[in-house]
């Protein structure tokens, strides 16, 4: 039997880059990202995996982040 890829970025990832990033909402992410608030909300529920592209992005801009302070 062959199991679904492990997603790229789990929910808990996801809930801490919005945090280090500065989005309150899911809303927020949404609108900085370019998709659907409920695409966000399928993200954290864990009931579909992040894109890997975003998922890229988002720890990017986390170290681009850390390495600016």
């Amino acid at each position: 039997m062959d199991l679904p890829p492990p997603s790229s970025m789990p929910p808990e990832e996801l809930r801490a880059a919005m945090r280090a990033l500065g989005y309150r909402t899911q809303a927020d992410l949404a609108q900085a990202i370019g998709v659907s608030r409920s695409a966000v909300s399928l993200w954290l529920e864990g009931k579909i995996g992040v894109p890997r592209p975003v998922a890229m992005l988002l720890r990017m801009l986390i170290a681009a982040q850390r390495r600016a302070y």
